[in-house]
């Protein structure tokens, strides 16, 4: 099992630094995420300055982009990270697609399976010199003149990996992508009785094989080296698993629990902004269903002990400050497992 960091920052200047503190402590690979800053442009300058870490986007918003435009920035990275490039694309949800971004929005299952193989088609043109002749319900690519075309990437095409959480995404993922990106409010029972059943009818679409594909997971762990650290994990934890229940895209997680009727509730409260409220609706039970909750010595025989047999990849999601060396025990642990 690798295991990823967060390649956040508050300015592109400390990714450098941030990218070698990374690699420092032993993350096998780094993520960026499309939040307030663009997911892209901290990739190329971590592949700069680190050397084995493994760069990847957690995610970039597919919608907001079309394929050619994600096949040249795929190609670009790929080619000077060396081959460390894990493009990781998500949907988003119909009004940050349409209000945020201006762009059209529907079925998106169908919409990112085209997404991709058009990409890939695109990939196959430059790296195989196959002619480009990609006509979809969503997207269409017909012309490569030789001025446009990069050529031949000496370190082949980057792997893809799709956030999914409901199955017709999670199938696509399965029968499409090289891999899925769980998203932090999932929990081991939808896990194993939603997700991987939905993947295996997407490897059989595919004709694809669960050795060929990585799953990883930012799962959720509460921790701290004292009581006022670990209290105000919990908390804030609470605060983000309420956030996310409160989203319709994620009541199936809830309701698989008979949670169902803590989403309307969710939903109202955040309309209202009444955020850390919604926090105290997450009990102690709920909690320890979607996170690993415990000292950070324990922390790495509980994630194997839920994921172990699944998780190829795994990333802490900890919405809350945690100190490098709380992290750093973490990893050496689950490294002597």
């Amino acid at each position: 099992m690798k295991v990823d960091g967060a390649l956040m920052a508050t300015s592109l200047r400390s990714i450098p630094r941030v990218a070698r503190e990374l690699e420092d402590i032993g993350y096998d690979g780094a993520f960026t995420a499309e939040i307030n800053h663009d997911p892209f442009l901290p990739i190329l300058l971590a592949a700069e300055h680190t050397q084995h870490l493994e760069l990847g986007t957690g995610i970039a918003v597919a919608f907001a982009r079309n394929p050619m435009i994600l096949a040249n920035i795929g190609w670009d990275l790929q080619a000077y990270s060396e081959g460390r490039f894990l493009m990781g694309l998500g949907s988003q949800i119909q009004a940050h697609i349409e209000k945020r971004f201006s762009m059209p929005w529907g079925h998106p299952a169908a919409r990112m399976r085209e997404l991709i193989l058009a990409m890939r088609a695109i990939w196959g043109c430059w790296n195989n010199g196959e002619k480009l002749d990609f006509r979809g319900d969503f997207y269409r690519h017909t012309l490569m003149t030789p001025f446009f075309d990069p050529g031949v990437n000496p370190h082949g095409d980057p792997k893809v990996l799709l956030a999914a959480v409901g199955e017709k995404m999670t199938e696509v993922a399965g029968e499409v992508a090289d891999g899925i990106i769980l998203h932090g409010f999932t929990t081991e029972r939808y896990l194993r009785e939603v997700t991987v059943p939905a993947l295996e009818r997407g490897w059989k679409k595919g004709n694809r094989a669960r050795a060929d594909f990585q799953v990883t997971g930012p799962m959720f762990v509460v921790t701290g080296t004292n009581e006022a650290e670990f209290e105000n994990a919990k908390q804030m934890t609470k605060q983000q698993i309420a956030f996310y229940g409160s989203t319709p895209n994620y009541r199936g997680v809830l309701g698989l629990h008979g949670w169902g009727e803590l989403h309307p509730e969710l939903n109202r409260m955040s309309k209202q902004g009444q955020w850390v409220e919604m926090g105290e609706l997450i009990t102690d039970d709920i909690l320890e269903t979607f996170a690993v909750v415990g000292e950070p010595e324990s922390v790495p025989a509980m994630l194997r002990a839920r994921y172990g047999d699944i998780l190829d990849r795994i990333s802490f999601y900890a919405p809350y400050k945690g100190n490098r060396d709380r992290w750093a025990e973490v990893i050496d642990g689950l490294r002597r497992a």
